[in-house]
């Protein structure tokens, strides 16, 4: 497991260094003082999980993970507990209060470890400053929407659809929009996953329950999780039996 850690304070990463010293799976990757130095060990390293601190000069760990239209597993580790809820709020796996005990970093490794066998991952990959592309489905993605914000699996999301100049994205119960064109999503997205039903519409074919006959042979989806029913041009209906037909 590859391991970046972002904090303006030299000793502490000093500190997690050596605590993590005690895990034979553990690398540490890199090191970031700041969310630009942060932004940069991203983009080269891929590490599979960030510890990250709050409070920094400049941005804060929050802003940085809104800045990122895609990020490894997070654990914040802070001397405040304020920021708690909010952690959560937005996906981390867990939240360490410094000084940082090895049990409790311990607990929160368990979680990445949990996370990736679920995932059906494999050894990290290689080093590179290409950013992978199309995204996997098992990529997570910072989505924030007014002072609301999330930490989401692509996975997990059922449907993207055209919302004035904006995106809908759907996943649970949640609906928030994001500033994206549809055209600019189905560039990164997995198009063995992510399927452009029509104009409007980008859905995940994991979550597709029902499928009928519709009009001038078209077909009509319905999605698990959701109310929606989404209509498939005549077009990409073709595209869609093409696509999952044996």
């Amino acid at each position: 497991m590859r391991v970046l850690l972002v904090d303006d304070s030299r000793l502490a990463r000093a500190e997690l260094r050596r605590l993590l010293e005690a895990f034979p799976d553990v690398v540490v990757a890199g090191e970031a003082r700041d969310a630009n130095d942060a932004r940069a060990q991203l983009a080269a390293q891929r590490p599979d999980l960030l510890l990250l601190d709050i409070h920094m000069p400049g941005e804060t760990g929050f802003e940085l993970l809104a800045s990122l239209e895609a990020a490894p597993p997070v654990v914040f580790t802070t001397a405040y507990d304020a920021h708690a809820l909010r952690a959560f709020e937005v996906n981390a796996l867990d939240y360490l209060l410094k000084p940082v005990q090895e049990a409790r970093l311990a607990a929160a490794l368990d979680k990445v470890r949990a996370q990736r066998q679920g995932d059906g991952r494999g050894p990290a990959p290689a080093p590179t400053a290409a950013p992978a592309a199309p995204l996997s489905e098992q990529d997570q993605v910072f989505v924030k929407d007014g002072e609301r914000c999330w930490f989401v699996r692509l996975a997990e999301v059922r449907l993207f659809e055209i919302n004035g100049s904006y995106t809908r994205i759907s996943f649970d119960q949640h609906r928030p929009l994001i500033p994206r064109t549809l055209a600019q999503l189905e560039a990164r997205l997995d198009p063995k996953v992510f399927f452009r039903a029509n104009r409007q519409q980008i859905i995940n074919l994991n979550f597709v329950v029902g499928v009928e006959p519709w009009f001038s042979n078209s077909l009509r989806l319905t999605l698990r999780g959701g109310a929606e029913v989404v209509e498939v041009s005549r077009q990409q209906s073709v595209r869609f039996r093409e696509l999952l037909s044996l």
